[in-house]
């Protein structure tokens, strides 16, 4: 299969399976673009292995031997992508796609987390690697400082993702909000059970809000650093995923029976706001997301 087209197929995945990473990396100039793209559509891949198997080409171990054997690995548009993505980018390395099957693995031995400490390393297991996989795209030269940014940053968006989906992960018999923190916030496993929505969850919300902000905040520390094409997509993601949170509390922390996103309309706001501050015309924009 020929790559071009891979890649085409990899940018369906991510338009259809994020709307909010699709518009905030499509700034980008190829072929870094097309390398988020890609790097996408393989977590992706990891990820449904775990989450929907039924409905998943490859069970987690065939993703992984094939991976072992990129080289002549056959079967499916992303083999033939990611090692495109390789060529592309020899820093690449194969570890934090390792290390995000580790943390989906987990998903299937482990359903409740007692402690921040448990739930922090989950977190940089399947998101803080995609930090770790996104900065060699995204930047020159990441030295030690930026790449501990890049994983911070994953992290966030995991926090923000967990807040969102407490309700849907509840229907999958998981809990990844601590216990510790449900304690300290006075919000039992009976409430958690029972989708109580009361102060604290409340409390519980605003705490892990707090957390994801701190990471938020480490996680853009270094964009200076960074080509500005790079530096505009990547913090107008962490604005994007950030306001997930404002949705969460604009439905009252109703976080079971209501899902939480950020309109178009929102989105479009923000996104002309960081065009501003980056001095591009809307024209400019546009242009770079086009595919």
């Amino acid at each position: 299969m020929h790559a071009t087209n891979c890649l085409v197929q990899c940018e369906e995945m991510i338009r259809e399976g994020s709307s909010t990473f699709y518009k905030a990396f499509g700034y980008l100039p190829s072929p870094r673009k097309e390398a988020v793209y890609v790097i996408y559509a393989f977590c992706r891949m990891i990820d449904d292995s775990v989450d929907e198997p039924e409905r998943s080409l490859y069970s987690i171990d065939e993703l992984e031997h094939h991976l072992n054997e990129l080289a002549t690995a056959e079967g499916h548009f992303i083999w033939p992508a990611l090692r495109w993505l390789f060529q592309q980018f020899p820093n690449l390395q194969k570890a934090p796609f390792y290390k995000q099957m580790e943390g989906q693995r987990r998903d299937l031995v482990q359903t409740e987390y007692n402690t921040m400490e448990e739930l922090e390393h989950y977190c940089y297991l399947v998101a803080g690697t995609v930090g770790e996989m996104l900065l060699p795209v995204l930047h020159e030269s990441p030295d030690e400082k930026v790449v501990e940014s890049g994983v911070y940053l994953g992290k966030a968006m995991q926090i923000v993702n967990i807040v969102r989906d407490i309700g849907e992960d509840k229907r999958r018999g998981r809990r990844y909000v601590p216990l510790d923190w449900m304690q300290e916030c006075g919000y039992s496993e009976e409430c958690f059970q029972a989708e109580d929505v009361n102060e604290g969850l409340k409390q519980l919300i605003l705490k892990l809000e707090q957390k994801a902000k701190e990471w938020f905040a480490l996680g853009l520390r270094d964009l200076d650093t960074y080509p500005t094409s790079s530096a505009f997509s990547v913090e107008l993601a962490a604005l994007f995923y950030g306001s997930i949170l404002d949705a969460v509390k604009s439905n009252e922390y109703q976080v079971f029976r209501k899902r939480a996103y950020v309109s178009g309309v929102q989105k479009a706001s923000m996104l002309l706001s960081i065009m501003r501050r980056y001095n591009m015309s809307n024209h400019k924009a546009e242009s770079s997301a086009v595919s």
